[in-house]
């Protein structure tokens, strides 16, 4: 049973991702307000409206719920740590939409993107009977080089927050405001990422991430067309983002 539910709670973190960058893809960001985690007519919103934010919340709290139902069955380091992710992912969720109204500072959402990647990992690794004894070594390989993913999904969070899903990047050959250089700074962090692949040899996560990059280009180009609504591509952004790091997940142990 517990194989099963941390499979649904990976799958529905991952989708619980896909659809913020469907959120931000098609402009729905503060389509609820700040009010967290709920409004009136959740489900209402979700299923007729077919709001994405809605779907968002709902998808979220399903995590969460599961979650705590795997802790009480698996009371361990690994479903401890899974929990207390859902937390921090939730009251950084929080955290994002203040950023967007203006009132905190982008990191916050850069955080709160690292720890929903973290929050869909850790239930894999309970899913593939990862020993949780191995956890806190696992979880320093990832965040240290050559491992470099972390602070790409980091700075990929803090340009979001930072263009608060209605400015566009513009012209970043000759970088002249913050965001611009954020974005710069999301993309040498790319390409080192990229490099690191090709140095151990991890040719699947490699060829993820060349398309990751080319989706990457096309999220630039659609921001900068229309940078309220720039499309699908965003979500699948996130899609590929999910299975690099899913890649490496089972690449590496």
């Amino acid at each position: 049973m517990i194989i099963e539910l941390s499979l649904a709670t990976t799958f529905l973190a991952g989708l619980t991702i896909v659809l913020g960058g469907i959120v931000e893809g098609y402009g729905y960001g503060l389509s609820l307000g700040t009010k967290w985690p709920y409004t009136r007519d959740m489900v209402h919103l979700a299923v007729r409206k077919a709001d994405p934010e809605a779907m968002h919340r709902i998808s979220a709290t399903l995590v969460g719920l599961l979650s705590l139902t795997i802790l009480i069955l698996d009371f361990n380091l690994l479903s401890i740590a899974g929990f207390i992710s859902v937390i921090f992912t939730a009251l950084l969720g929080m955290a994002t939409l203040y950023v967007l109204a203006g009132k905190l500072p982008s990191i916050f959402q850069g955080f709160h993107d690292i720890a929903a990647y973290t929050t869909m990992v850790i239930y894999l690794l309970i899913a593939m009977g990862f020993d949780p004894s191995r956890f806190t070594s696992f979880i320093i390989d990832a965040i240290t080089p050559p491992h470099f993913l972390y602070f790409v999904i980091f700075m990929g969070g803090v340009v979001t927050g930072t263009r608060k899903m209605r400015f566009s990047i513009g012209d970043v050959r000759k970088p002249k405001n913050r965001l611009q250089w954020i974005w710069i700074v999301h993309s040498i962090a790319g390409v080192i990422f990229f490099l690191s692949l090709i140095l151990l040899q991890l040719w699947i996560p490699l060829a993820l991430a060349l398309i990751e990059g080319i989706v990457g280009l096309l999220v630039f180009r659609g921001i900068n067309r229309n940078p309220e609504k720039p499309g699908i591509v965003v979500g699948l952004h996130q899609l590929f983002s999910i299975a690099i790091v899913l890649s490496l997940v089972i690449f590496s142990i």
